[in-house]
């Protein structure tokens, strides 16, 4: 099958399919099948390995669901034939474990994005069975935090981590998790984001250990940087990095406009109150995730110094 225009042939379940550059699968079709064969999937089949690049695999875990998409994407880095290692091993699944330890190629590196429950349980358990090193940051205290996660390494901002034939930096990119590190797979200008830049989805930013402020900080931190395609902890590979964190960033300014206007209307507000009215555009049984990224908006305008709250009524300063 031929390529047409700007369209690029791909196979799933369903056949094949010619995708446009707002399909999801877009741009990993491209990277994995340039030449327009039509042997590149337009769907994340969990337990299947994909091959992205030849030191570049992907393994997704069967977790879907509202918060991970299609599953908890792991990244296994290197040569096949010898030493690699495993970005986000996820949940604490045991068919996920085995295929990953089904893989070819002998783990001895497991880093970790952050510790929330659907990426670095199974860090511990693949340890276990394989005596590779853990890398990351410690997991901070409070709910939806994976505490078996203790790093062998404790990685710092700009760190770079030497393996057979590739480089690992680690980047703090705090805000979705204060302990949230990117890797940028420098040779190949590949960054595993995490939960930092997801494909389709905006990211829940929940108090206190997620915040705003410095969500939009480090998003705005990685324009510039040497990479090519985004590797998200959910979807597909994502193309035109320096776009999408345009993208973000004005996605999160505009709602962040909402909710000062919605709390100027209203004169004053609880959070409850202003929710359904800053994401009118959002369905009602997605609110109570919406509310906590609300909050975390509510905070960067009082730390901005635009409103102020008083018995958990919110009103403008």
């Amino acid at each position: 099958m031929s390529r047409t225009s700007n369209k690029r042939p791909a196979i799933g379940r369903d056949g094949h399919r010619m995708l446009g550059p707002g399909d999801g699968a877009y741009a990993e079709v491209g990277l994995i099948d340039p030449d327009g064969t039509g042997r590149a999937s337009y769907e994340i089949l969990p337990g299947t390995a994909v091959r992205l690049t030849p030191i570049v695999r992907r393994l997704t875990a069967s977790n879907p669901g509202f918060m991970t998409g299609p599953g908890t994407n792991s990244y296994l880095v290197g040569d096949p034939a010898g030493d690699i290692a495993v970005i986000d091993p996820g949940p604490a699944q045991s068919e996920h474990i085995d295929n990953i330890l089904g893989t070819l190629g002998r783990i001895r590196w497991i880093f970790v994005t952050h510790t929330h429950p659907d990426h670095s349980p199974a860090a511990s358990l693949l340890k276990k069975r394989t005596g590779a090193t853990l890398l990351g940051l410690v997991p901070p205290q409070g709910e939806h935090q994976d505490q078996t996660f203790v790093p062998d390494r404790v990685l710092e901002d700009g760190e770079r981590i030497v393996l057979p034939g590739c480089t690992l930096k680690a980047i703090h990119t705090p805000g979705h998790a204060s302990n949230h590190l990117c890797y940028l797979l420098e040779e190949e200008r590949l960054l595993f984001t995490g939960d930092h830049v997801m494909q389709g989805s905006t990211v829940v930013i929940n108090p206190p250990d997620g915040r705003m402020t410095a969500y939009i900080e480090s998003l705005k931190r990685l324009q510039g940087t040497a990479i090519d395609y985004f590797a998200p902890g959910h979807g597909f590979l994502i193309g035109a990095p320096d776009d999408m964190i345009d993208l973000l960033v004005r996605h999160r300014l505009v709602r962040e406009f909402k909710c000062l206007s919605a709390v100027k209307s209203l004169g004053s507000g609880t959070l409850e109150a202003l929710t359904p009215v800053v994401y009118d555009d959002v369905p009602a049984f997605k609110h109570r995730w919406a509310a906590r990224s609300l909050l975390a908006h509510l905070l960067k305008l009082q730390e901005d110094g635009a409103i102020a709250e008083n018995g958990g009524l919110w009103s403008a300063s």
